[in-house]
């Protein structure tokens, strides 16, 4: 009986497969409803008919970013079902990366994709650090492309002081979601209590440090 019963599991399983990869943080199941609307991969699915060429390219990488918004001289562009509906369900994103000199992406992770980045122009360290703590570092040259694996915390670094450079990036998810780990830290929307940033840093807060770089990170 207890054989049997094995058996019966092992052939179950073989036979279920896991779940995909989630594309948001949470899904929260809403509450049942007779008029509920199915939803696929967050997005209503166009009628098929009415499904043009158009839906499929999108001009969105094609212009510069303002590496000047923000203080790490750097401009992300990404592809999205709002600027490229046929991307829709396919698991992938594509991004445009502008640095300006000294520009850095800094320190982040995306839980939910691996990323490919080919350097098209400039100078790039690049760069991720596995669960064990090591650190892999290359410097990329026009052409030469650099994988970062998923959930891993990674950084690009344009390491020409006067010039810009210019990456683009692909992401295995159609949401691959983004964490900067000083921004999840220090500035996250209901703060993480000083005391245990003060352990984790080390910081002894007699000067207010962690007050100070909350409002350099615009807290």
């Amino acid at each position: 009986m207890l054989l049997n019963l094995l058996l019966a599991f092992i052939l179950l399983m073989g036979r279920v497969s896991s779940d995909p990869d989630p594309l948001q943080d949470y899904c929260v199941s809403p509450p049942h409803s007779p008029h509920q609307h199915i939803f696929l991969n967050g997005n209503l699915c166009k009628d098929p008919t009415k499904v043009t060429v158009s839906d499929f390219t999108t001009s969105a990488l094609s212009k510069p970013g303002d590496t000047r918004a923000n203080p790490f001289m750097t401009n992300v562009t990404l592809t999205t079902t709002a600027n490229l509906p046929g991307l829709n369900t396919m698991g992938l994103t594509m991004g445009r990366i502008d640095f300006g000199a000294s520009g850095v992406v800094p320190p982040h992770v995306h839980p939910r994709a691996s990323e490919v980045t080919v350097c098209l122009d400039g100078v790039l360290l690049v760069g991720f650090v596995d669960t064990s703590g090591r650190v892999f570092t290359q410097e990329l040259h026009p052409g030469e492309t650099f994988v970062f694996p998923k959930g891993l915390i990674h950084f690009l670094y344009n390491i020409d002081t006067v010039s810009s450079a210019l990456a683009v990036s692909g992401l295995t998810s159609q949401n691959p979601g983004t964490q900067f780990v000083s921004m999840v830290s220090l500035d996250s929307k209901l703060q993480i209590p000083q005391d245990v940033l003060k352990k984790l840093y080390h910081i002894n807060d007699q000067e207010g440090y962690v007050a100070s770089i909350r409002k350099n990170l615009g807290s």
